[in-house]
């Protein structure tokens, strides 16, 4: 079982279901290494909401060997997706959900012969960008457990990172795919608007922000997943156009060429770590020996408005879920804290106010896209700072005071006051400037682990691409991971002997 364990715990996806199909191993082993790794070691990262051991086993034992992931384990993340019979506590003490039916999505998995043998934690209500909840605790980081995972899908990216499962699934409404993978040295892309279906649970979140994909060893995971499980179906409302060619064989090519734009600023005129910069600079380096042209641009359009704008749809798309969830929901003082304070935000905006914040994003959205068509990507941050200690995303002093006050006395109002709104998302975005952005636009954006810093810790950045053309930054993130190296590094978590 050990030998077992190292195969899953040293390869990607496409190389294990590669070893099940010419009888190297067998669906049950690679289960049975993956459960054995949760269970010997899974409490060190807490990544875990609900096991799921032995339907997986079974699956296992019933696995048709010549599907293209035939018996590889994989986690599916707490939140906004459904597993027939399996409680979704979406990172909540509220009572949890139970479908009767799995999501499309994870069908589509299971088509390719994916086993989930896990849900995997997510923040409340997806709402946080690290995976720190009053339901599961702290989510730990397999490369250095005292520092955070990043969120809401910080779960799915610790048991990659720590070799418990080689994929996961993700979803991402304002950097959910992208920071954890960023944290935790995974490669996370969150694809196009309409790419990848939330059918039949949803036609569509939170006003089309979301969207949901994986985190992935290796690019070309990532890739042949997305092929697997990309495509409308007939309950969407909207998909993004077709591919000019299989992603997996974008991935596998060589482009040359391409012209690269390089946005060092914040957006939000905050503080950016050396670290950050210097794994941007890493990654201008890497697209420069591959023979592309990269030159520094400017998006003035992005404003500090745009992100209150941001926040007013996710706040009141949040809103409007728990009214519809009201009977679910009795007794909402379970709800965290900063959970609280975004729902009563949620409902104080009105028709009209929020009518106009869409408006205002969908214009510079236009502007964006224009300014920056005449690149093939943009490489940009996406964190602001190494992975943080835990609960170094906690507020502490006067700001919590504050944000006590704020809770308990309902003074939610006050959040119409510019200072107070700008503080308040200072307090919420400092960690993370870049990643909305992308979810404002509907652009596909895929997180690269470009960078180790000092301390050991992974530090990824972004490629953001064109609407609709993951292709193009599938085939610059494989040539980047080509030459880099970094799909030989792993986390030092329980590394099989």
């Amino acid at each position: 079982m050990t030998d077992i364990q190292r195969l899953l715990w040293s390869h990607d996806a496409t190389a294990l279901g590669d070893m099940v199909r010419r009888g190297e191993v067998t669906p049950a082993e690679l289960v049975d290494a993956s459960i054995g790794r949760a269970e010997r070691s899974g409490a060190k990262i807490n990544a875990i909401a609900e096991r799921l051991f032995d339907d997986a086993r079974s699956q296992a034992s019933r696995m048709d060997r010549s599907l293209p992931f035939a018996g590889v384990p994989m986690a599916i993340k707490d939140l906004g997706i459904s597993i027939a019979g399996v409680p979704s506590h979406w990172g909540s003490r509220v009572k949890p959900v139970v479908s009767q039916q799995d999501s499309l999505l994870v069908a589509r998995y299971k088509k390719a012969g994916f086993i989930p043998v896990a849900t995997a934690t997510a923040s409340e209500f997806g709402l946080h960008l690290v995976t720190e909840t009053a339901r599961f605790g702290i989510t730990r980081n397999p490369w250095n457990s005292d520092h955070v995972t990043g969120g809401s899908s910080g779960g799915s990216a610790a048991l990659v990172a720590a070799g418990i499962v080689p994929v996961a699934h993700a979803s991402d409404g304002g950097g959910s795919i992208r920071v954890p993978a960023a944290c935790c040295g995974l490669v996370g892309m969150k694809p196009s608007r309409g790419r990848v279906p939330f059918t039949p649970d949803f036609l569509e979140g939170w006003y089309g922000l979301l969207a949901q994909h994986a985190v992935t060893r290796s690019v070309r995971d990532s890739a042949a997943v997305l092929d697997l499980t990309a495509g409308a179906d007939t309950l969407s409302p909207y998909c993004a156009r077709p591919p000019a060619r299989p992603f997996a064989e974008a991935a596998a090519s060589r482009p040359k060429g391409l012209r690269i734009g390089i946005y060092r600023a914040s957006p939000l005129d905050l503080d950016i770590s050396a670290e950050t910069l210097a794994a941007l600079n890493a990654a201008s380096v890497l697209a420069e020996e591959a023979g592309h042209h990269v030159e520094e641009i400017d998006l003035p359009m992005l404003t500090r408005g745009f992100f209150a704008d941001f926040g007013r749809l996710v706040a009141s798309a949040f809103a409007g879920q728990m009214r519809l969830e009201a009977d679910r929901l009795r007794g909402a003082g379970r709800l965290e804290r900063k959970t609280r304070i975004m729902r009563r935000f949620g409902h104080m905006i009105g028709a009209g106010e929020l009518s106009a914040a869409a408006l205002r994003l969908q214009m510079t959205a236009r502007d964006l896209l224009i300014a920056t068509d005449a690149y093939d990507a943009v490489l940009m941050p996406l964190i602001a700072h190494p992975p943080l200690p835990c609960g170094g995303m906690e507020t502490s002093g006067l700001d919590r005071l504050n944000e006590v006050l704020l809770d308990a006395l309902h003074l939610t109002p006050l959040l119409r006051l510019p200072p107070l709104l700008n503080k308040m998302m200072d307090l919420s975005l400092w960690f993370t400037h870049w990643p909305a952005i992308q979810n404002v636009t509907g652009q596909p954006a895929v997180s690269l682990p470009v960078h180790v810093t000092e301390d050991g810790l992974p530090l990824g950045i972004q490629a953001v691409g064109r609407v609709g053309d993951e292709d193009t930054l599938f085939a610059l993130a494989g040539q980047m991971e080509e030459l880099s190296g970094w799909l030989d590094r792993r986390a030092p978590f329980d590394v099989p002997q």
